[in-house]
């Protein structure tokens, strides 16, 4: 029997995704998921579970499919119990999970719509040790808590062989489209020609090409990444950096480092792997940018995290709609800043602060071909800061219909 647990404090997932209630990728459910074990089911626990899911989900495949799907490729079925209940000697699933890796021909026949999911054709599915052309995400009957087990059975889905392939998935009911919704996956699906509308699709190939400079940080990935710092703990990170680079090792006075402004500012965090290696702040005012706060910590200045988390600000702020870009440099640090553009203007002054000498710099960049600005989607203007690529929470408003709960009560006590 095969027993998938998720690690101890988190579970990482190295892929890319739009943003929502729980990112599929940060999954914050994560923390949820650490509680629950993923699991081969026994045959009976088997069509225990498939009957309980069948009574929700009419049209799930009966036990005689699935073991053939299951004979034809084992990483196709996984049962989902809370940890603390978990008996390794007699297993007994709570929730099932279940994907379909498909061939090239699966594909085209789920996309042009021939595919039976309820007793699908075993020429369709890739074997063990194949690339599949696309994942079906089968079934995922996973109430409450145990919803969370998405996270382990996307892990499971992650080898070097699936890592990079799309995920497709048809929602049974409304429940299901919102969840699917929820966790990054969109409505409408592709691939090669083909155009699927009633399908939900998340993609991972060539996620990381996609992302932008200041939103490319995911948990579990290796390499240079960088993300907006959205939490407490996200801002605890940021302090963390800072104290270590300039309170450490240039001396700044407590503070003089942390001056006031740092709840009116943007942060960026970058990482290497998973480890916050340096940071970065971004203030921003009525026709200018400010960067500022640039920190590196010592161990990680042999990478290009400076570079990047420059790069990661300058953009952040040019689809901000800003084309001005200021800061202060330290003099020493003038050749570094003018590699990304950015000059001594004519009468840029000089300053003292925290014991070091510094001088006025200016970039004048070029507009953002996606500026955010008035008249666009104005659901893009209230997703999360650093986010306005990926649909957000109250994306979902869209599609329902206008109560006014609050008013309309009123009304009727009255």
């Amino acid at each position: 029997m095969t027993v998938h647990v998720s690690p101890p404090d988190h579970v990482p997932h190295p892929y890319g995704t739009p943003e929502a209630r729980h990112d599929i990728i940060d999954l914050r459910s994560a923390r949820l998921a650490r509680h629950l074990v993923l699991f081969t089911p026994t045959q009976d626990d088997l069509e225990r579970l498939l009957d309980e899911t069948r009574s929700a989900l009419p049209g799930v495949a009966d036990i005689a499919v699935v073991r053939r799907v299951m004979t034809t490729n084992p990483d196709t079925v996984f049962a989902i119990a809370r940890r603390e209940g978990y008996d390794a000697l007699s297993p007994r699933g709570e929730g099932l999970t279940a994907v379909l890796p498909l061939n090239e021909a699966g594909m085209a026949a789920l996309l042009t719509g021939s595919f039976d999911a309820s007793d699908p054709d075993i020429r369709f599915i890739a074997r063990q040790h194949e690339r599949p052309a696309g994942i079906y995400l089968w079934v995922i009957h996973a109430r409450r808590r145990l919803a969370a087990a998405v996270a382990l059975m996307l892990q499971r889905i992650s080898t070097p062989l699936c890592r990079d392939v799309d995920l497709f998935a048809r929602a049974a009911t409304a429940e299901g489209a919102d969840y699917l919704e929820g966790i990054g996956f969109t409505k409408g699906a592709a691939w090669r020609a083909l155009r699927a509308p009633g399908l939900h699709m998340f993609h991972r190939s060539e996620r990381a090409e996609r992302l932008p400079l200041y939103d490319s940080h995911r948990p579990g990935a290796t390499g240079t990444s960088v993300a907006v710092a959205r939490t407490f703990e996200d801002l605890s990170r940021v302090i963390a950096l800072r104290a270590a680079v300039y309170m450490a090792e240039q001396a700044c006075p407590y503070e003089e480092e942390f001056d006031g402004n740092d709840l009116s500012a943007t942060h960026l965090i970058g990482y290497v792997g998973d480890e916050p290696a340096g940071c970065l702040r971004i203030r921003f005012f009525a026709d200018f940018a400010k960067i500022e706060r640039l920190a590196v910590r010592a161990e990680h200045r042999n990478t290009r995290m400076a570079f990047a988390l420059v790069r990661a600000g300058i953009e952040l702020a040019r689809v901000k709609g800003y084309r001005r870009l200021y800061g202060h440099a330290q003099k020493r640090l003038v050749g570094f800043w003018s590699r990304f553009g950015f000059r001594v203007f004519e009468g840029a002054q000089e300053l003292v602060f925290s014991d070091f000498d510094y001088i006025e710099m200016l970039l004048e960049a070029e507009p953002h071909p996606e500026a955010i600005g008035i008249g666009i989607d104005p659901y893009v203007i209230i997703r999360p800061e650093g986010r306005w690529h990926r649909a957000g929470t109250l994306d979902r408003s869209r599609a329902r219909a206008v109560t006014r709960p609050s008013v309309d009560q009123k009304a009727a006590a009255r």
